[in-house]
This record gives C-alpha cells, structure tokens and sequence, in this order.
C-alpha cells in the first residue's frame, strides 16, 4: 500500500517543521505547503533526513484559489490527503478596536478563515468518500476571548474556531476526524526565546516537538472517543483562560 499523505500549510521553521519531523518519522509522505520555498527550508531539511517522499508546493493562505490549487496538485502528484494540518497564523499587531483597518481585518480573516475553509473543501470530499481523516486548524486562547489590544487578531481566531466547530458537527459523522487546537502558550522559537531570556521565563515556553505529539495523538485516537477541541501548554504557563 502507498504511504499517507500529510499536507502541512503554513510549514515554518517552527511548529511546521516539528509537525513535519513528527509525521514523516510515522511513515507519511509529506506536502509543504507555503508562500515561498525558503519559508519551508528548515521543515523541507528536517522531513527529508527522515523520508525522500517529501515535496514543496507554492500557495499563499490570503488567496484561497492558490490553496485550492496546491492541494489539486498534492492530491495529483502524491495521492489523496489523509491528514492535513492548517498552522497559519494573521499578523499580530497591536491596536485600539476602533483603530482597526478595513484592509488588516480583511487580510487577517482571509488567512484565518477564508484560507482554512479553501483548504477544507479541498480534502474533506475525499475524506468523506473515504470515512477517514484527520484535519487540524492550529490556533490560539485569542479564539475564546476578545481583546482590547489586538482586537484583529482575536477577531481571526474566533473565526477559525467557529469554522472548526462547524466542521465537526457536520462531517464528524462522516468518519472525518476535525479538530481545533488552542496553543494557550508561546512557543520555542528562536524569537520566543531571545524575549523569555530576557524575562528569565524560559521554562514557560513550550516545545514544539512536544506540541507535534500532542497533534499525532490526537490524530491516533479512536473513533469512539474523539476530541475535536484541544489545548496545549507547558506545565509552567499561567493559565489565561
């Protein structure tokens, strides 16, 4: 039998090459999928150490007509998608709500939410036909609460989660495994960690490699005990919702 698909939009030098390591490590082929191929470079590197069945495809998550078409071609060249991981993340800039731009709340919630259901509607079909798969939206505590300093962003998040729930009430029952995942946390990334440094809480940030298992494991789970809304943070985070 030819080996799984996972298709990783959004496959950085952070989560994205962690989630990457992580799959290709349990005999999937992999598909990056990003702006640019240098923006993959570090999750391309780390995948094709482990596997040779790893390619790169173009998109850009504000145009979800490219995200249709990356994932026609995955589906073309690699086979069908079994899993496929949403880790695009909208700016976060600070402002007053009613500081907010029609144009950066628009481009936030076409990579939040336009682009995420482009990428659903690619692979879910199949996945329904099939009565398997696993689709993950990665996302934020800002998706539970709204905020008075970065009012754009909250605004995405609660947006993708919505769209995940959505999802899941209506395809769960189709054997497709939908799930939203609330990093309430910072993460290990050479940016996280030059700021922690400085605040000597290091300790609080949290592994993305521990964060791409909690992924794998929910993707193992049993059709009889689903979660399809989880939360990830290091032992050490204060809590913040």
């Amino acid at each position: 039998m030819p080996q799984p698909v996972c298709a990783i939009i959004g496959a950085g030098e952070g989560l994205g090459k962690a989630l990457a390591t992580k799959f290709a490590n349990n005999v999937f082929n992999l598909a990056l999928v990003s702006r640019s191929q240098a923006g993959s470079a570090a999750a391309l590197h780390a995948a094709t150490t482990i596997t040779p069945n790893v390619k790169f495809f173009q998109a850009d998550a504000e145009k979800p007509e490219t995200i249709e078409a990356a994932l026609a071609r995955v589906a073309a060249i690699m086979g069908e998608i079994h899993v496929l991981i949403y880790n695009c993340r909208g700016r976060f800039t600070a402002c007053a709500p009613l500081d907010m731009t029609y144009d950066a709340l628009t481009k936030n919630f076409n990579v939040e939410v336009i682009g995420a259901l482009a990428a659903a509607k690619s692979v879910l079909p199949a996945m329904i036909k099939r009565s398997s798969g696993s689709v993950f939206f990665s996302s934020a505590t800002a998706a539970y609460r709204g905020s008075n300093t970065h009012p754009v962003y909250s605004i995405g998040k609660f947006g993708i989660r919505a769209l995940s729930q959505s999802l899941a009430k209506a395809y769960s029952t189709n054997g497709v495994h939908i799930v939203h995942v609330r990093l309430d946390c910072d993460l290990d990334v050479p940016v996280m960690r030059a700021s922690y440094e400085k605040r000597s809480k290091s300790a609080y940030l949290a592994s993305t490699e521990a964060v791409a298992e909690g992924y794998w494991l929910t993707h193992l789970q049993p059709k009889g005990a689903w979660s399809n809304e989880i939360e990830l943070r290091p032992y050490g985070e204060t809590w913040t919702y």
